[in-house]
């Protein structure tokens, strides 16, 4: 009975840990501005162009990298370099940064994906993609461990601006540079990436990752241009629900579906007979070990009666790519659109 009892709080744990980590991807920064911060030219290096790059609602000069965060590829970055990021901080690095630690598993992923492993010195506890940052020292999960980070001895610590808020603070007072974001849809994620890899003076990377990405758009875009669209409910932590606003509800319009708690924002609790008045035709789930999604909405009254489930359409879709705003968010809108249109995605 008591390793029975570890393991449903363990699955309530990770239930939790993945709503909280859903809000914040979609949750307003401190200074409620778009998620790849402000990047601009050091003083020393007297840039004076201002590019802006309206995909990520995000503007500034990049004279040390040649142009635009998202224009940089193959450039190489000059430093000293001042960006500003989400939460208003102007941050300074006088040298390409050698150790990054990494707070949020999105941010570890996007390191790895843009050819910068190798400066990875640390990262949160649920960094596990790729695998090599499973090994990576710990320095905690959604509470940061200070002393484990500066134990570290990082050069340059990047953090989500939502989730890690008391962390970043904590940081910054101690003298740690710490670049917070907190990208809220798919193309502010994309903008993102191509920002890190300027930081890390990793362009070429990030734009291979970038293109990648909008590749992946483009094609998920034109095979569901003419398809019908299908209405949607999603269920992405047990008993919570997405509308507008955020970057699930943007990839299920992608994908060629609407959500029908589209008229909505942000993330609330499910509302068992606005659902069934809606009519689903397709339900997506997570596929989370330990969690019994199936089971819990075919319990419901009168869910039996939704097209969704009469018709055996509630599909589970891979979890880490749809709740991570980093370079696998497009494999994510790829699962959703072959759950909406399997005939289109053979």
């Amino acid at each position: 009975m008591k390793s029975t009892s570890i393991r449903k709080h363990a699955i309530l744990a990770a239930a939790i840990l993945l709503l909280a980590a859903l809000l914040a991807a979609c949750g307003g920064g401190t200074d409620g501005q778009g998620g790849a911060g402000t990047v601009i030219a050091d003083a020393n290096d007297g840039g004076k162009n201002e590019d802006t790059a309206p995909e990520a609602g995000v503007s500034g000069s990049l004279a040390a990298s040649g142009g635009d965060a998202a224009d940089g590829a193959g450039t190489e970055t000059v430093y000293p370099l001042t960006v500003t990021d989400e939460t208003g901080t102007e941050v300074t690095l006088e040298k390409a940064p050698e150790r990054v630690v990494m707070l949020v598993p999105s941010d570890t992923e996007i390191v790895y994906a843009i050819g910068a492993g190798d400066l990875a010195a640390g990262a949160d506890e649920y960094s596990t993609y790729p695998p090599e940052a499973a090994d990576l020292p710990k320095v905690g999960d959604v509470n940061t461990n200070i002393e484990a980070v500066l134990a570290l001895n990082p050069d340059l610590v990047l953090a989500s601006a939502s989730m890690n808020h008391a962390a970043i603070d904590a940081l910054r007072q101690l003298g740690v540079t710490v670049y917070a974001a907190d990208p809220k849809t798919l193309e502010e994620t994309i903008a993102h990436i191509e920002r890190l890899g300027v930081l890390l003076n990793r362009q070429e990377g990030a734009r291979a990752v970038a293109d990648r990405m909008r590749e992946d758009i483009r094609h998920v875009s034109e095979k569901v241009a003419d398809a019908e669209p299908v209405s949607v409910y999603l269920e992405f932590s047990p008993g919570w629900t997405v509308g507008s606003g955020t970057f699930l509800d943007e990839l299920v319009s992608l994908a060629g579906g609407v959500n029908i708690s589209g008229d909505q924002q942000g993330w609330f609790e499910v509302d068992p007979e606005a659902v069934i008045a809606r009519n689903p035709q397709v339900i997506i789930h997570p596929d989370i070990e330990g969690v019994d999604f199936v089971g819990g909405i075919l319990s419901r009254p009168g869910w039996d009666r939704i097209d969704a489930v009469r018709n055996n359409r509630v599909a589970a879709v891979s979890n880490d790519p749809l709740v991570r705003v980093g370079p696998r968010l497009t494999e994510g809108l790829k699962e959703i659109a072959a759950a909406l249109h399997p005939e289109r995605f053979p």
